[in-house]
């Protein structure tokens, strides 16, 4: 039995998307349901922000040097 709804997605499923898409790319239902539930949920798109500040932060942990100073 297929689900009523397809593209539909859960807050929680939402977040391990987000998390997987850093990883590799995502197939095209997936980036789909993903863009739609982002454009209706407004949690989700701050837990994107959220992701995007720890990776950059990180990028910069990684490539700081005490000899910088």
């Amino acid at each position: 039995m297929k689900p009523a709804y397809p593209l539909r997605r859960t807050c929680k499923e939402v977040s391990a998307l987000l998390i997987a898409q850093e990883d590799r790319s995502l197939p095209l239902v997936e980036r789909m349901a993903l863009r739609l539930h982002m454009a209706m949920c407004q949690a989700c798109p701050r837990f994107e922000r959220q992701l995007l500040t720890m990776r950059n932060a990180m990028g910069q942990w990684r490539n700081y040097s005490d000899n910088e100073n």
